[in-house]
């Protein structure tokens, strides 16, 4: 039986656990949310500490085939895995495409995000870019911040912030109402892709409320990328010689 190490936190990652039938199936989560969804069958929680430990684990666990199926901004764990010594696949579900309507500025980084708002008018901000990464904008004390997070927020942060506990998905008339009950003047976020939380740039879109999207950090050159759980499926039973895939 073959050996399948997803490299989860998604829901693309618990779909595909659930659909690899006739493999063992150990799906990894970082540890950084305090109540996961969980995927069927075999769990751990918890990092590997860096490219080193995960090849070892890889080896002890007599891995086939690794997936890295994280967010698409989970830059490290994405890099240990790219030289864990077995073949990878990575699944990533497509970014995020401006409609019609849309104002969007398109950054490389949190930190640039957060030199736009800077230079920018704009005083009160939408941060939707999870909690980890608030520290790029922790020198902005001349601006306030709406920050939306699975967990509770902790420093380094902008001293000026009231922190708004919730999880996707979200509806468009929700997101609407937030953006106007709190007069949000721009809306931050990473360009995560997908359908559970896609309504708050339809709500800006419909405001006229602009959008800093932070671009994706790219995949290792040479690495195969798929879009969807099926096709990470047909991968991967390519690879294991045959449609049972085991």
């Amino acid at each position: 039986m073959r050996t399948v190490l997803i490299l989860g936190g998604t829901g693309e990652a618990r779909r595909l656990a659930a659909a690899l039938t006739g493999c063992r199936v150990i799906s990894s989560l970082a540890g950084r949310v305090a109540d996961p969804a969980l995927p069927p069958g075999e769990v751990r929680i918890g990092g590997f500490g860096g490219p080193a430990g995960l090849a070892a684990y890889v080896r002890s666990e007599a891995v086939d085939v690794v997936v890295d199926a994280t967010h698409p901004f989970a830059a490290r764990i994405s890099a240990s895995a790219a030289a864990c010594g077995v073949p990878l696949l990575v699944l990533r579900r497509p970014g995020w495409t401006a409609a019609p309507g849309d104002v969007w500025h398109r950054v490389p980084s949190l930190s640039s995000a957060a030199e736009f708002i800077a230079a920018s008018g704009y005083e009160r901000v939408f941060l939707t870019t999870g909690r980890q990464g608030l520290g790029a904008f922790a020198d902005l004390a001349d601006r306030w911040f709406l920050v939306r997070s699975v967990d509770p927020v902790s420093p380094p942060h902008p001293p000026r912030l009231e922190s708004l506990l919730d999880r996707g998905p979200f509806t468009v008339d929700g997101e609407v109402a937030l953006l106007r009950s709190h007069a949000i003047e721009v809306l931050v976020t990473k360009d995560s892709g997908g359908d559970m939380t896609a309504a708050k740039l339809t709500a800006a879109r419909l405001l006229g409320v602009p959008v800093l999207m932070v671009d994706r950090p790219p995949v290792t050159p040479g690495v195969p990328v798929v879009p969807t759980v099926e096709d990470a499926v047909t991968f991967l039973r390519a690879l294991f010689g045959g449609p049972g895939g085991g």
